[in-house]
C-alpha cells in the first residue's frame, strides 16, 4: 500500500478478514471522508476496493434503495457491495465511468478482479503457491519480497515491437494484467478470466448519424465526468478533441471554476500553445502552460519508471507527467480528449487503408518509381512529417490490413527490430470478438481500441496523471458515447482524406471552423533532434548492457544511434523505446537484487495480501 500512496494520499485503509486482506489508497474525488474504502457489507462480509470513479451512482443507489439496499454513503464507489449482492459478478454490466475493483465474498472464498470497459483504469495479479496478490501497478507488487519475479523476454520483445504491453502480458513472468473489459474469479476451482464486454463497432446496425442525439449523450457524459467535489479543470492542446471537451465542460458547467493546462516546446512545429490558449480565451477559461526542455528528461524518466514499475515508449508519458503536477496544485480531476480518434476514425493511417486498393491498382512500374521517390526522400525533424508518413505507407502495402495497419503504427519498424536480435514477426493478438464482424475500418478501430489506447495512450494518462494524484478523465470514454459511435457508417467517420467527419461536423456547434478544420497533429515529443544534441549523451549511456538481458544487440543499438546522429537515418522512436527499456532493466536488476540480498539474511517472507 505505501507503494501506491502517491495515487491515493487521502487516505488508507485495510480491511483483514480471514483467508483475505484487501487494503486501498484513495484519492477523494467525491465523498470526502465518507468515501473511505474498503467498503463492507456487514451482514454478508463482502468487502469491495475500487480504484476510479462510478459515474452513473445516483441511478443505481436509487435501484438499490428499491430493493430494500439503501446506499447511505456520498461517495460513489459505496454501490459496490449492495451490487454484487444482488447481481454476483453481472454488477460489472451496470456500471458507468472508470474503474479497477476487486471484491472480496468470505462465504464462497471468492475473489473478482475487473477493469473498466475502455481500460483507463490499471490491474495486475500474480499467483504463487498458494496465494493471490493484486495490486494497481507493477511496482506495487515488485515492491513484496515474498513475490519471486523474473524478467519475461517475449513480451518485453513486443514491447519493443508495440510500445507497450498488451494484456494479458506485463515485463515479469509471474505477473499479469487484466484487459480492457476483462473479470477475472479466484477460488477453490481455480482461475477464469472471461472478456464481460467488448465495443459492438461491425455488429451494430448502422444509422444515420444524429447530431442532436449526440449532443444529449456527449453532454451527458462530460456533466457526469465533471461533476466532482474537488476543483476540476481540461488538458488542452489546441486540438479537436481536447477543445470540444473544453467546449462542452464550460456550458455544462457553467458555474465552475474550470482551468486549462497546456504544454509548450521551443520547437515551432510541436509547439500548439499558441492554439491551447486561443481556445481557452474563446470559452473564457484561465490557461496555464507548462514549457518541456529536454535537460529534465532522464531524471523524469527514471522517476517514472521507479514509480510504476513497467517501460512505456510513448515519449509524451513525460511531458504529460510534467503537465500533470502542475496541474495537480489546483485540481484534482483533469479532463481529456483520449478516445475521440479511435471511436470517430481520427488517424491518417485509416486514411491510408481506404486509399491502399486504389494505389495497389496502379501499374506496377508506376508504384516502382513512386516507391523510389519516397525513398529518396530527406529525413525530417518535423512533426508527423509527410515523407514519414508515405515510407510507412509504401513499406506495408502489400501486406492484409491488419498486418499492414500494425507495421504503420509500430513502435520499432520490423527491419530495425530484426536487427536488434529480436525476432520482427508481429502476430496480433487473438481476436477479441471470434465473429472478427465489420468492415476494415471496424476492424482497424477495435483493434486501436484495445491495444494502442487501452495499454498505449491511457497507460500514458493513467501513470502520469496519478503519480502526482491527478485523475484524468476522458469523456468519449463513456459507454453511451461507444454506443452511438459503433452506429455511425464508415463514410461518416473516414471520407477520401477526411478523417472524424461527423464528428468535425458536431463540433462545429461549440467551436470555430479554424480549430475544427485544422490538421490533425497530437502530443508528439521532439526526441529526434534531441538524441542528436542535449539528449544524446544521455543516449549513449543507456545503449549498453543492460539491453543484452533480453537479447537485444547493444552494438546493433548504438549503430541505430550514430546512423540517428549522422543523419542517415531517423531512428529517433526507435532509441526512445530502448532508452526507456534500458532504464527499466536497471531499475528491474535492483529490485531482483534486494530480493536476493533479502533471502541471503534470512528475512522472514512477507505473507502475500490483495492490495488494490
Amino acid at each position: 500500500m505505501s507503494a501506491l500512496e502517491h495515487r491515493g494520499p487521502d487516505h488508507a485503509g485495510l480491511r483483514a478478514d480471514g483467508n483475505a486482506a484487501l487494503g486501498a489508497t484513495r484519492l477523494s474525488v467525491r465523498g470526502g471522508l465518507d468515501g473511505r474504502q474498503p467498503l463492507v457489507d456487514p451482514e454478508s462480509g463482502v468487502v469491495a476496493v475500487c480504484n476510479g470513479e462510478i459515474d452513473n451512482h445516483a441511478d443505481l443507489k436509487r435501484w438499490l434503495t428499491e430493493r430494500g439496499r439503501p446506499v447511505p454513503a456520498a461517495t460513489d464507489v459505496a454501490v459496490l457491495p449492495g451490487l454484487y449482492l444482488e447481481l454476483g459478478e453481472r454488477l460489472v454490466d451496470e456500471l458507468a465511468g472508470n474503474f479497477a475493483l476487486a471484491i472480496w465474498d468470505p462465504r464462497s472464498q471468492r475473489l473478482i478482479l475487473a477493469r473498466d470497459r475502455a481500460g483507463e483504469r490499471p490491474l495486475f495479479y500474480a499467483q504463487q503457491r498458494d496465494e493471490l496478490v493484486f495490486a494497481s501497478e507493477v511496482a506495487a507488487l515488485a515492491a513484496d519480497p515474498s513475490l519471486s519475479l523474473s524478467l519475461d523476454p517475449a513480451a518485453l520483445a513486443g514491447y519493443v515491437r508495440r510500445g507497450c504491453f498488451i494484456a494479458p502480458g506485463s515485463p515479469f513472468r509471474e505477473i499479469r494484467k487484466l484487459g480492457p473489459g476483462e473479470l477475472v474469479t479466484f477460488d477453490a476451482a481455480g482461475t477464469a478470466r472471461r472478456r464481460y464486454w467488448s465495443w459492438s463497432i461491425g455488429r451494430a446496425s448502422r444509422k444515420p448519424p444524429d447530431a442532436d442525439r449526440f449532443d444529449t449523450i456527449f453532454r451527458e457524459a462530460v456533466r457526469r465526468q465533471a461533476d466532482v467535489d474537488v476543483p476540476c479543470g481540461v488538458f488542452l492542446s489546441g486540438g479537436l478533441d481536447s477543445s470540444l471537451v473544453a467546449a462542452v465542460a464550460r456550458q455544462v458547467h457553467p458555474r465552475i471554476p474550470l482551468r486549462a493546462f497546456s504544454i509548450r516546446f521551443r520547437e515551432a512545429s510541436y509547439d500548439e500553445s499558441d492554439w491551447a490558449r486561443r481556445v481557452a480565451a474563446e470559452l473564457g477559461i484561465p490557461c496555464d502552460t507548462v514549457e518541456i526542455e529536454p535537460e529534465g528528461f532522464p531524471a523524469e524518466v527514471e522517476r517514472l519508471v521507479a514509480c510504476v514499475g513497467e517501460p512505456l515508449a510513448d515519449p509524451a508519458w513525460v511531458p504529460t507527467a510534467l503537465l500533470a503536477r502542475r496541474a495537480a496544485r489546483d485540481v484534482t480531476v483533469a479532463l481529456v480528449g483520449e478516445g475521440g480518434d479511435e471511436l470517430f476514425g481520427g488517424y491518417p493511417t485509416y486514411m491510408g487503408a481506404g486509399l491502399a486498393d486504389t494505389y495497389l491498382a496502379l501499374p506496377q512500374v508506376l508504384r516502382r518509381w513512386v516507391r523510389t521517390a519516397i525513398e529518396r526522400w530527406p529525413t525530417s525533424e518535423r512533426k508527423v512529417t509527410l515523407s514519414f508518413l508515405l515510407r510507412r505507407f509504401v513499406d506495408g502495402i502489400e501486406l492484409e490490413p491488419l498486418a499492414r495497419h500494425l507495421l504503420w503504427t509500430a513502435s520499432v519498424p520490423p527491419t530495425v527490430v530484426a536487427r536488434l536480435g529480436l525476432d520482427p514477426s508481429q502476430a496480433p493478438p487473438p481476436a477479441r470478438d471470434p465473429a472478427e464482424a465489420g468492415a476494415v475500418l471496424d476492424r482497424l478501430q477495435r483493434f486501436d481500441l484495445e491495444t494502442t489506447l487501452a495499454e498505449g495512450l491511457l497507460t500514458k494518462a493513467d501513470r502520469a496523471g496519478m503519480q502526482s494524484a491527478l485523475e484524468l478523465r476522458a469523456p468519449f470514454l463513456d459507454r453511451d458515447v461507444f454506443d452511438f459511435a459503433a452506429t455511425l457508417p464508415p463514410r461518416d467517420r473516414v471520407r477520401g482524406l477526411e478523417t472524424k467527419v461527423f464528428l468535425k461536423r458536431y463540433a462545429e456547434r461549440y467551436l470555430p471552423k479554424s480549430v475544427v478544420h485544422r490538421r490533425k497533429r497530437g502530443l508528439s515529443v521532439p526526441v529526434a533532434a534531441w538524441f542528436r544534441g542535449p539528449l544524446r549523451g544521455w543516449a549513449e549511456e543507456k545503449l549498453g548492457a543492460e539491453l543484452g538481458r533480453i537479447g537485444i544487440d547493444a552494438r546493433a543499438a548504438r549503430t541505430l544511434l550514430d546512423e540517428h546522429v549522422s543523419r542517415r537515418a531517423d531512428h529517433g522512436r526507435t532509441l526512445w523505446t530502448l532508452v526507456v527499456l534500458s532504464e527499466w532493466l536497471r531499475w528491474a536488476s535492483s529490485r531482483v537484487e534486494a530480493e536476493n540480498s533479502s533471502r541471503t539474511r534470512g528475512a522472514p517472507p512477507l505473507r502475500g495480501t490483495p492490495v488494490a
